[in-house]
């Protein structure tokens, strides 16, 4: 009479188990190798692209560093034309289309929350000026009015930062909007402009 036995399976060898380890760590360091390899082509990526958000710099743009910020009652003498900041009135101006010259003060106000303020000659072309209407009309953040005595037809600024122009076509004006419209480096960016002073068309 024979007896069944019982078929054991041979455990795998220390050797066989040892591999399979090496495998198994391997593979995990080729991960990990890769995800670090992609994260540093990434940043590379955003090195050589200035990350996207920094200050690239923009031809004939005058920066105006250390501006005061404070509120006060009453006008206030600018070291620009139009001012790129400084002391302000309490109330801001609302943001939007103006036809007729805003106060300075208010104006001013207004680029502490990160609007850009788009001025113009009140000579400008009717063309000039409805092409400026349309970019201002594009966001919350912008301001757009005539004034007086500009250094050049188009003055754009933001705080602490100017930019002159001849006509509204310059490609630096998109430029500009686009770099500091609700600039972080600004005081207050993002605070609004509604519910201040003004009715813009």
């Amino acid at each position: 009479m024979q007896t069944k036995q019982n078929k054991v399976k041979p455990l795998p060898s220390k050797r066989a188990a040892r591999q399979s380890a090496r495998r198994r760590q391997g593979l995990l360091t080729r991960i990990v190798f890769g995800i670090l390899a992609l994260g540093a082509i990434v940043a590379i990526f955003f090195l050589l692209n200035d990350g996207g958000n920094s200050n690239q710099q923009i031809d004939g743009v005058l920066a105006h560093p250390g501006l005061a910020r404070e509120h006060v009652n009453g006008p206030v003498v600018y070291d620009q034309t139009p001012p790129a900041g400084g002391p302000h009135s309490p109330a801001w101006q609302n943001c939007g289309v103006y036809t007729e010259t805003i106060a300075n003060e208010n104006g001013v106000h207004s680029l502490e929350h990160g609007a850009v303020w788009i001025t113009y000659r009140q000579d400008l072309s009717a063309s000039e000026i409805e092409a400026l209407q349309t970019l201002t009309r594009q966001s919350g953040f912008r301001l757009l009015s005539p004034y007086s005595d500009l250094p050049s037809p188009i003055v754009v600024s933001a705080w602490g930062y100017q930019l002159q122009l001849e006509q509204a076509d310059d490609p630096r004006l998109g430029a500009f909007i686009e770099q500091y419209e609700l600039n972080p480096q600004g005081p207050e960016p993002g605070a609004p402009c509604t519910g201040g002073l003004g009715q813009p068309g």
